[in-house]
């Protein structure tokens, strides 16, 4: 099954507006995510503008249909960062329920998990 990396592209760092750079920090880690996961089959990526995550900032979230969801922040735009983003999405894409073991965690993602979501109930059961 699918899993989605969102990563919000307006994400500026606290040093951003003083280095000068053009481009956000968001944007960077996004073009990033989306070349390491390039190949994935069962990982998709997209863009957003705000994930309201500004104080974590860089931002992504790790969501796939009836599973457990994940927002991550305080990402510093880099290949380590991307890579590991998209190997942790690979296992959540691979787990049932969306959960996947600690001792699997890829390594660049350990600290960085800020929210779990539960999976939205069934429409017959919202009924």
């Amino acid at each position: 099954m699918t899993t989605w990396i969102t990563v919000c592209d307006t994400c500026k760092l606290d040093d951003w507006e003083a280095s000068g750079r053009e481009q956000k920090d968001g944007e960077v880690l996004a073009e990033l995510v989306e070349a390491a996961a390039a190949d994935r089959a069962d990982v998709q990526t997209r863009r957003v503008s705000c994930l309201m995550g500004c104080s974590h900032g860089c931002n992504v979230a790790i969501q796939g249909t009836d599973k457990l969801n994940y927002t991550l922040g305080r990402f510093e735009p880099g290949v380590e960062a991307a890579e590991a983003i998209v190997d942790y999405a690979t296992l959540h894409a691979e787990s049932d329920s969306g959960q996947v073991p600690f001792r699997q965690w890829p390594q660049g993602v350990k600290g960085h998990f800020v929210t779990r979501h539960p999976p939205l109930p069934k429409a017959e059961a919202a009924e």
